[in-house]
């Protein structure tokens, strides 16, 4: 293919690509001269760029966009300027694409969990701004090099007029993430990326749009009145809960909505657990490492088919009643809170097992990080052989019992294996890591582990916790 003569870009600008046409012009990528860096450049299109107060909206809301640059989740943007008469905008360059690139049937739901979690951290922070994105949809949910996820575009729906359902009586924008009220003519709120965020998580989680129609405008008008489909039907692994959260999350009134986008992608991340833990899986307890259950022995001959899953799911609810155990017998912080009963229900086979079990609770706030344990200092052996899961499970079990110097090598050992994965591993062996390090009286990078920890996760009220005692240990 011959290159391009007639790039709207300004000389500095070197090894230019074209990535992509958008609806109000075109994307580049290129490396920047000044910056001396990798950028995206966002170029407006020429029939818009002819409206002088068109071009001047643009440029306003842009650098209104910009302020927000400072937050993790929101694309920074490095400059907003003006080349032959049309408006451009550079920004980072983010490797991973988009998430309109990751749609292909149901997507794991640990893993758009996590993608809505960092969405609607960006998207709270902007509305705390004052600032509407009013055209949230996968096309402009990019992934850097690491699978985070970061929100583009903020504010350009408005600037070029896009906003709603307008004109000539065709569709300005997305028409499948349309909110009600914006398919209706009406002006885009915060509630409407709220909305938007809704629908691009139904989708992500089933694996198409729930309103879905042959025509842009008659998708529109489903946002309008057709009522809110049911995402456990559409995605049978998907818990039933999901159904109500979502009814609220796209009802057609803004008011009844989640007040926050926070609120919403906790509602899923708290039903995805319970309906784990109604179906015998045990997911990790934020923010420790998993629960390590025991292994299923074999059956004896000529025992009952039926026996080996119900052995199973005895042995199931007894892993957890024995960590409840260890838990209550590590530590002796006064400060330390009961740890939660919970009841698991677990059926095969047509046996149903019922166990109350008390499970362990995050590590107690260091209160005195300085102090000497008493508890066992066997040191751990420091082999990097297993996962960096498996060595958080392992630096996890010696917390509990007190072992902080045991834990301490596997800690960093599994620290260092899942650095840069963004799993939620990587989240708690970061806290474990700052946790065991405090309590033996290190500060080495305890805030940078909180950070890195709370950067993948979100806020936890225990990561505030260890911060401040970190502060006023650490001084």
């Amino acid at each position: 293919m011959p290159a391009r003569t007639d790039i709207p870009l300004p000389p500095r600008y070197r090894d230019v690509r074209h990535l992509a046409h958008g609806g109000m012009g075109e994307i580049f990528r290129a490396t920047d001269e000044d910056l001396g860096r990798e950028v995206a450049v966002k170029v407006l299109a020429e029939r818009y760029a002819e409206d002088e107060n068109l071009r001047r909206r643009f440029k306003r809301e842009a650098l209104a966009a910009a302020r927000l640059s400072g937050n993790n989740n929101i694309v920074t943007i490095f400059d907003v300027a003006e080349h032959d008469g049309r408006p451009m905008i550079v920004m980072e360059y983010l490797s991973g694409g988009s998430l309109e690139q990751k749609i292909h049937g149901a997507g794991d739901p640990a893993r758009v969990l996590d993608w809505i979690e960092q969405a609607a951290a960006a998207l709270d922070a902007a509305h705390a701004a004052g600032i509407v994105h009013r055209d949230v949809k996968p096309g402009n949910l990019l992934l850097d090099g690491r699978n985070q996820l970061k929100v583009a575009d903020f504010g350009i729906a408005s600037a070029a007029g896009m906003d709603s359902f307008t004109q000539t009586g065709t569709i300005l924008g997305t028409a499948g993430y349309l909110s009600p009220e914006q398919a209706k003519g009406e002006r885009a709120t915060a509630a409407s990326d709220r909305y938007a965020l809704a629908v691009v998580a139904w989708e992500l989680l089933t694996g198409r749009r729930p309103f879905a129609s042959d025509t842009p405008t008659a998708e529109a008008a489903a946002h309008v009145n057709a009522p809110v489909p049911s995402a456990h039907a559409a995605n049978p692994a998907l818990p039933k809960a999901y159904d109500a959260i979502f009814e609220r999350a796209l009802a057609k009134d803004p008011a009844a909505r989640y007040p926050n986008a926070a609120e919403f992608a906790g509602e899923l991340r708290r039903a995805l657990h319970d309906d784990a833990a109604d179906t015998g899986w045990i997911e990790p307890v934020p923010p420790t490492a998993a629960t390590r259950v025991a292994p299923v022995p074999a059956a004896r001959p000529g025992a009952p088919s039926w026996l080996l899953p119900v052995l199973g799911l005895l042995l199931l609810v007894g892993a957890g009643a024995l960590i409840a155990v260890l838990a209550t017998r590590g530590g002796n912080d006064p400060k330390a809170q009961a740890p939660p009963t919970v009841v698991h229900t677990v059926t095969a086979q047509g046996v149903t097992v019922r166990q109350t079990v008390t499970t362990p609770a995050a590590p107690p706030p260091a209160s005195s990080p300085a102090a000497t344990t008493t508890a066992p200092t066997t040191t751990a052996a420091t082999s990097s052989s297993g996962s960096g899961a498996s060595l958080n499970n392992a630096g996890y079990a010696k917390m509990q019992s007190g072992d902080f110097a045991g834990a301490l090598p596997l800690l960093e050992q599994a620290v260092q294996k899942l650095n840069g994965t963004g799993s939620l591993d990587e989240a708690y062996a970061d806290y474990n890591l700052a946790y065991t390090r405090l309590k033996l009286g290190q500060c080495t990078d305890v805030m940078s582990l909180l950070d890195q920890s709370q950067s993948i996760q979100g806020h936890r009220s225990e990561i505030d916790s260890l911060r401040h005692d970190a502060k006023k240990a650490c001084k």
